[in-house]
């Protein structure tokens, strides 16, 4: 059967390969260049939502940094209390939970980047003295204090969006109306959206403010955080809309509840869904990635980052040899 010949009409240009967040920068030493960094998941607590990350004991915990370091993290994220809610961990407690672990991080992993999870500035204080390169305070400036820290000790800071929660809260019926003004047929889901560019704009304002290093300001969305399903999933299509910020973007999607609720899966199998959402954010631009499964992740941001020509294959043979 013959086709019938119409006019031949030229294919359309193909899309642009998005916008890259730059990379980040801390105490000098550039990450995520080609291809985005990983943050490996840490955790000095007994009940992180995801028993995977529990590593309370020291032993274990120097042991998930040594594998996260060989499956490809550039950085490390110690945390000592669960985000979600739960018993109360004082602020001492925190501290007897990962500043000596930190210590002990630097001194035998010297090239790792370490970041300590934490919203209290006291904490932050002490993790800086003891060799943390960046203050991941994944609660949106509650303690004012902790970016100030950043600035003075000349280390890097997570600026995030929680739209208003206070630590260790769970959101209930939040919601995010489009800003006064918005065009006419502005998609009305993109509220979420104008308030975590606004928040995490003025953020990165104040870090610099406080002066800390524009290239050492990482941005958070904070999926989950203050947010419904809805809103994680929509901020992960609207990944370009962060990186036209102007700061390296950090993802922190490893296993959490938008994926979960998605696809009906506990914490346990959440990681194809995970993966999923981990490609879309790194081929729209995302600098760093905050996992749990580092080797499944790092492959994830090779391959697009191969996708995207940001780096070359480690080999090509086929039709060449």
């Amino acid at each position: 059967m013959s086709l019938p010949h119409g006019p031949s009409v030229p294919a359309p240009p193909p899309d642009p390969v998005p916008h890259r967040a730059p990379p980040l920068v801390l105490r000098g030493r550039p990450v995520g260049v080609e291809s985005p960094a990983i943050m490996a998941i840490v955790n000095r607590t007994t009940d992180s939502f995801f028993a995977g990350a529990r590593q309370a004991d020291d032993g274990a915990a120097l042991a998930a940094v040594e594998r996260a370091v060989v499956e490809g993290a550039e950085i490390v994220d110690i945390g000592g209390v669960r985000a979600g809610t739960g018993p109360e961990v004082t602020t001492a407690e925190e501290i007897r939970r990962i500043i000596p672990f930190v210590a002990k991080v630097r001194a035998e992993f010297p090239g790792l980047l370490i970041s300590v999870d934490t919203w209290r500035s006291e904490v932050a204080r002490e993790a800086a003295g003891v060799g943390a390169d960046l203050l991941n305070d994944t609660w949106a400036g509650h303690d004012r204090a902790l970016v100030e820290v950043a600035g003075e000790l000349g280390v890097g800071v997570v600026c995030s969006h929680t739209g208003g929660a206070a630590p260790r809260t769970d959101p209930f019926r939040v919601s995010f109306p489009l800003a006064p003004g918005s065009p006419a047929g502005t998609d009305p889901r993109d509220g979420v959206v104008q308030d975590v560019v606004a928040t995490l704009g003025r953020a990165a304002q104040r870090a610099l403010d406080c002066g800390v290093a524009p290239e050492s300001i990482l941005v958070d969305p904070t999926h989950d955080f203050g947010k419904n399903t809805w809103h994680s999933l929509h901020l992960v299509r609207s990944t370009g809309r962060l990186v036209e910020l102007g700061f390296p973007v950090l993802m922190a999607l490893s296993r959490k509840d938008f994926v979960g609720e998605t696809l009906d899966l506990p914490a346990e199998e959440r990681l194809e869904g995970t993966l999923a959402a981990t490609a879309v954010a790194a081929w729209l631009g995302a600098a760093v990635f905050r996992a749990h499964d580092v080797r499944a992740t790092r492959r994830v941001l090779d391959m697009t980052a191969a996708i995207r020509g940001d780096l070359a294959p480690a080999r090509v043979l086929r039709g060449v040899e």
